[in-house]
């Protein structure tokens, strides 16, 4: 039997230690082992870390800069002067299944809602609103059908107008033509209200590249409206190509499997130039630079 003093001492601490916890006393080894997590909660957590990684995916994966890719000419005066004032701005994202977003692993990463976690962001005291007014496997004929209700009636600032990938893809010559007669009546009413505009041409993919003269063509027509509009362009064709032949990406590391639209990564830096292009402009405004219509720059990949 062990006795002395030190034992003595170790018991009445245990003592006490089972008098304020007695289910301490009923403990098993088993007790320690934690419960085997459900399909559920694995589900939940794998969900929750893809999440995650697709937020971070520039951190992971940089937004870099390309080389020899030309400014483009254009300007966002309209928005860019009211975010200087700290007035409420409000964009509308307009187009197809590219601006809707499909290929994202969650709404949250569609090309708007990156813009816009962006503009506010760098302007935390500016009030800045974006309406997603895209709807897959339109162009613009459907468009203009849904141009007063889906656009013009948000009252909006600026309006970001990305369209021609269908039209490219399904490969009529005479559709692409008719492109340059909507386009300049929608430009035409946008400007007659003093909306700022922003196109944006057809994505460098597959299925799109497949179609190498119809996206020439598109690509150039946009420019040619873009300049006798005088509106900006955003040069997404031009970019997107560089990532695949002169930056050497391979395709499925900026596009889903369907060949057609972007993945997380593509959205998101797609959508960092873009508010790039923004946030120069403003920077000139509170610098005082008088911005012409006809200049927008961008920070190239």
């Amino acid at each position: 039997m062990r006795s002395g003093p030190c034992f003595a001492v170790l018991s009445a601490m245990l003592g006490s230690l089972l008098a304020v916890h007695p289910a301490l006393a009923q403990a098993t080894p088993q007790d320690a082992v934690p419960p085997q997590k459900g399909l559920a909660t694995k589900a939940i957590e794998a969900a929750k870390s893809a999440a995650s990684a697709a937020g971070d995916i520039l951190t992971r994966v940089p937004c870099l800069p390309a080389k020899g890719l030309k400014e483009v000419a254009g300007s966002l005066p309209r928005v860019a002067r009211r975010i200087a004032a700290d007035e409420p701005v409000t964009i509308v994202a307009f187009g197809s299944s590219t601006t809707v977003g499909f290929g994202t692993s969650s709404p949250a990463y569609t090309y708007p809602n990156r813009l816009a976690d962006q503009l506010r962001r760098k302007f935390p005291t500016s009030d800045i609103t974006i309406i997603n007014r895209g709807m897959g496997g339109q162009d613009a004929p459907e468009m203009l059908k849904r141009f007063d209700v889906a656009v013009l009636a948000a009252d909006p600032d600026l309006v970001i107008w990305q369209l021609g990938t269908n039209t490219v893809v399904k490969g009529n010559a005479s559709d692409i033509a008719a492109t340059a007669i909507l386009l300049e009546d929608g430009i035409a009413r946008l400007q007659a209200r003093g909306i700022d505009v922003v196109l944006i041409d057809p994505q460098f993919v597959p299925a799109v590249a497949a179609k190498t003269e119809n996206a020439s063509r598109m690509v150039k027509l946009l420019g040619d409206v873009a300049k006798l509009k005088n509106v900006s362009v955003f040069p997404r064709f031009e970019v997107m190509r560089q990532w695949h032949e002169d930056e050497k990406m391979p395709f499925d590391k900026f596009v889903i499997g369907d060949g057609l639209h972007m993945n997380d990564w593509g959205y998101a830096c797609f959508a960092q130039l873009l508010g790039d292009t923004i946030i120069k402009s403003v920077g000139q405004v509170k610098a005082g630079v008088n911005i012409p219509s006809n200049v927008m720059t961008y920070r190239p990949m």
